[in-house]
């Protein structure tokens, strides 16, 4: 299991994870995470901007930003999701928060199939404040494919979409999200909601999810995950308050 690792300059731990992000969020006492939409997604650099004016407004500083949800106009290649990264990264770093090459913004990044934007975008963004709350959290996106496995070769029921295709993508799935609840010292029950991303026919395997997730709110949304031969991808959170700006 990743360690969790506390940021206290941010008022949360994260969950160890990858170059781009963490595996997800969760507020250390005296704070809670609080949530913020976009009503239209908004460029990244412009999301950035919009994120440290807000943040300003409240009083709060750069690093208690904890996760980002970005949207993209279509799934990125594996080496263009990686370019990508960088420069997203790069902003991270300028804030505080990427150090000794330790990403604690956890986030998630998906193509809307429908409608897609000109290009990435943030679609909306969550942060810590002083709270006597407790117990906030949010779990990073994942899809099928073992991170730091060999890709494409690696992808759970690749190129699979049929019910028994996808019945394997989300058992998979639903084990790292498991997984990783259990490394932030949170659970389903806690859950505000949970978003599954697909457009692949997952109709059959809503009634399954459902009952493992519990009484959390699941979201649909139809989305592809951010690389290219993904077809499926969950998040979920557990936030005091959400707002859209």
């Amino acid at each position: 299991m990743s360690a969790l690792i506390a940021f206290p300059d941010g008022g949360f731990s994260f969950l160890e994870g990858v170059f781009p992000y963490s595996q997800g969020v969760a507020a250390l006492p005296g704070f809670a995470i609080e949530r913020v939409r976009f009503a239209r997604p908004v460029p990244v650099a412009q999301g950035f901007d919009l994120v440290s004016k807000y943040l300003k407004n409240i009083q709060r500083p750069l690093t208690a930003l904890c996760a980002a949800e970005l949207r993209s106009p279509k799934p990125f290649t594996f080496s263009g999701f990686g370019e990508f990264n960088k420069g997203y990264v790069a902003v991270l770093e300028q804030w505080g928060l990427y150090r000794n090459g330790k990403n604690p913004v956890a986030r998630s990044n998906v193509a809307p199939e429908i409608d897609p934007p000109a290009e990435p975008c943030f679609y909306a963004f969550c942060y810590t404040v002083p709270s006597q709350e407790s117990g906030s959290f949010v779990v990073a996106g994942s899809g099928e494919w073992p991170e730091g496995g060999h890709f494409p070769e690696d992808i759970v029921a690749r190129g699979d979409v049929s019910p028994a295709g996808m019945a394997k993508k989300a058992d998979w799935v639903l084990g790292i999200m498991d997984a990783r609840l259990k490394g932030l010292g949170a659970s389903w029950s806690r859950a505000t909601v949970s978003q599954l991303y697909t457009v692949q026919d997952v109709k059959s395997q809503i009634g399954r999810i459902q009952e493992h997730i519990g009484p959390s709110s699941l979201t649909w949304h139809y989305c592809r995950p951010p690389i290219a031969e993904l077809e499926f991808e969950m998040d979920l959170r557990g936030v005091s308050l959400e707002r859209v700006l």
